[in-house]
């Protein structure tokens, strides 16, 4: 499966109705394959995820942050932080989809852990308004 045809099908489920509780979810799933392309073709990867941080359903943006968001970062933090900087500070709901993230590899490194946690606090800031 190529990255498009990954963020083709997840496109084809999302939003979706999630999946009954211990229930294996096919949404997740889907975003899960669009993860598998994180190292080698983060461009169409971030797209997609800037087209679905800001859906209003939670359970999608949980997804995208713990499946997407956070190994982007994780592996392409120079790349990608601007991009999602700019998506955090005009799109409310991709803000609450970037506070759900965790840091991991590039953006555990020092200089990069500053500006994700500067632009975490900045989401507890502007979102509690």
């Amino acid at each position: 499966m190529s990255v498009t045809e990954a963020i083709k099908y997840a496109n084809s489920l999302l939003p979706g109705v999630p999946a009954a509780e211990g229930r294996n979810d096919p949404r997740w799933q889907a975003v899960i394959e669009v993860g598998n392309f994180i190292e080698t073709d983060p461009d169409p990867v971030w797209q997609f995820v800037r087209q679905w941080g800001n859906c209003p359903q939670e359970d999608v943006r949980d997804a995208i942050a713990c499946c997407l968001l956070e190994h982007l970062l994780e592996y392409h933090f120079d790349l990608l932080f601007p991009r999602v900087e700019k998506a955090v500070k005009e799109d409310s709901l991709f803000a609450d989809t970037f506070s759900r993230c965790w840091k991991f590899g590039q953006a555990e490194d020092s200089t990069h852990s500053q500006h994700f946690d500067q632009l975490t606090t900045w989401c507890k800031l502007h979102m509690s308004k």
